[in-house]
């Protein structure tokens, strides 16, 4: 077997307050293999931009990596100084952030911002950078790109900015690229355009993705395998087109039941009860019991590991009996959904 481009094992990140340790990120696990897109899905504070920041370094302090390990195409990275990672951010692992405006100095044109990052990371000479700099933008669908070049970032519109930002990320060809919310300021027609461009840039050069968003809709076009986190942990997750017909989480099944389905309609949509519990109040056993409705008594005492179900892996302990039962009337919502979004 060949190894993973990224492997993530038992990752934990903590913040420490004066009332104690926070844990946000608790046992998360995955593998990431070569040209793979992997989507991370659930609610705010879920705990998936945590993630992304944890495996690219830049948790901000005091956040911290308490525990777990990970390993870059066989390097174990997470205990590298900053300074080493700086070296592994842009040439190895490009960032594409939520707002385009925090990845861009506004002092400095996309040009000189693009040139700086290829120079720094590849053995090239100003001409020659400056010439991938304007081929990227011509990639991303940035119109008249060697004109553009000298433009800053104001003067380009949202959607513009998140196509030069992801140029950015592609600049010193890294294998791993993390895209964190890169739609969710976007109107919809746009959306649809930004993803189309980081799917087809990211097999052209054969890099690795992990898709951060809370839109499964994104999920289902976009990845290979998703990955639902619920308080820091993983859910559930198996290739996208499993997780999405055949939920095997309660909370997944909220999730997919939550979606207004394109053909057919349904009196009310599936509505998951209370809300996310915070990081000093996370219940004991399942954080998801208290919002479960199939809850039972082992579910309020014992965390629940991913264990694997068919071709997914789902951190529940009626993963067999949501199997056979579908969850009933939500479960058949769910599936409905799925035939739409398809």
């Amino acid at each position: 077997m060949s190894i993973p481009l990224l492997s993530v094992r038992d990752l934990k990140v903590e913040f420490p307050t004066r009332r104690g340790r926070l844990r946000a990120i608790d046992g998360v696990s995955f593998d990431l293999a070569p040209g793979e897109v992997l989507g991370m899905v659930g609610e705010s504070g879920a705990g998936k931009s945590l993630t992304g920041a944890a495996v690219i370094g830049l948790l901000e302090p005091p956040g911290r990596i308490a525990g777990g390990e990970i390993w870059l195409k066989g390097e174990r990275i997470d205990g590298w100084s900053p300074k080493a990672m700086q070296k592994v951010r842009g040439k190895r692992i490009g960032m594409v952030f939520q707002d385009p405006l925090t990845s861009l100095n506004p002092l400095f044109t996309i040009g000189e911002q693009i040139t700086e990052t290829i120079m720094t990371h590849l053995p090239v000479t100003p001409r020659e950078a400056r010439d991938r700099a304007v081929a990227l933008l011509e990639a991303v669908g940035i119109p008249a790109a060697s004109k553009r070049l000298n433009a800053y970032p104001h003067q380009f519109s949202g959607g513009m900015r998140q196509r030069v930002v992801i140029a950015l990320a592609l600049c010193a060809e890294p294998e791993l690229v993390i895209a964190d919310e890169p739609t969710t300021a976007l109107d919809v027609s746009v959306q649809a355009q930004i993803i189309d461009v980081l799917k087809e840039l990211c097999r052209e050069r054969g890099a690795s993705v992990i898709l951060i968003t809370h839109d499964m809709g994104v999920i289902a076009e976009a990845a290979d395998r998703v990955a639902v986190m619920y308080s820091g942990r993983i859910a559930e997750i198996g290739p996208v087109a499993d997780v999405v017909k055949t939920p095997r989480h309660p909370y997944t099944v909220g999730l997919m039941g939550s979606i207004p389905a394109l053909a057919g309609s349904v009196d009310r949509l599936v509505q998951i009860p209370g809300a996310m519990p915070r990081l000093d109040a996370i219940p004991q056993g399942c954080p998801f019991n208290p919002r479960c409705p199939h809850t039972f008594a082992r579910c309020c005492s014992e965390r629940p590991e991913p264990t694997p179900v068919g071709s997914t892996k789902v951190a529940c302990w009626l993963p067999e009996a949501l199997s056979r039962e579908g969850l009933a009337e939500q479960g058949a919502i769910a599936k409905a959904n799925a035939g739409g979004e398809a």
